[in-house]
């Protein structure tokens, strides 16, 4: 069996991923809906349903976006229009950046 992997994670993204947890919980209780209803609903065991509303960073980010979008937490726009056109907007961005990126390697100056 694999040795599992410690990270550690800044404040910030612990931060973010408690108050995403926080919003999900909140929107799930509002619409009156059980965690076992979203875990069906969403495709995933109830167990890390829980842990997505604990703020576990550990969860698969597809796992938790689903979730978020089944009890109505808009991630990054309000409109699904604006969300493609920013996503088109995005695309058409990187399509002009570098495909990778690689440190320029330092000569050695020995000529003393």
């Amino acid at each position: 069996m694999p040795k599992s992997i410690t990270r550690t994670y800044s404040r910030y993204s612990r931060d973010a991923a408690a108050l995403l947890a926080g919003l999900i919980r909140a929107a799930r209780k509002e619409r009156k809906l059980t965690a076992q209803e979203v875990a069906d609903r969403a495709g995933i065991s109830r167990g890390l349903l829980q842990r997505i509303e604990k703020g576990d960073l550990k969860c698969e980010i597809g796992a938790v976006f689903e979730v978020a979008t089944i009890v109505g937490v808009r991630l990054f726009e309000a409109d699904e229009s604006a969300l493609s056109k920013h996503l088109s907007q995005t695309k058409d961005k990187l399509a002009l950046l570098p495909k990778s990126v690689r440190k320029t390697s330092n000569t050695v100056r020995d000529d003393f």
